[in-house]
């Protein structure tokens, strides 16, 4: 797994996955908020499978 999700990309979906998480656990937000573990191990683990499907890459230039 070669990582693909850069920077600010892997900070969204970090925010996002969490937020979303947190309105279902304590808020009682809806079931399908439970979509936020997506974003969130795909921004701890710096890969997305849809990137690699579609040759995304948001890490930037390699040296």
């Amino acid at each position: 797994m070669t990582a693909n999700v850069g920077t600010i990309d892997r900070a969204i979906r970090i925010l996002a996955g969490i937020a979303l998480i947190a309105w279902v656990a304590f808020f009682n937000g809806p079931v399908w908020a439970w979509i936020g573990v997506l974003p969130l191990a795909t921004g701890l683990f710096k890969f997305c499978p849809a990137y690699s499907l579609l040759g995304i890459n948001s890490c930037g230039m390699k040296a």
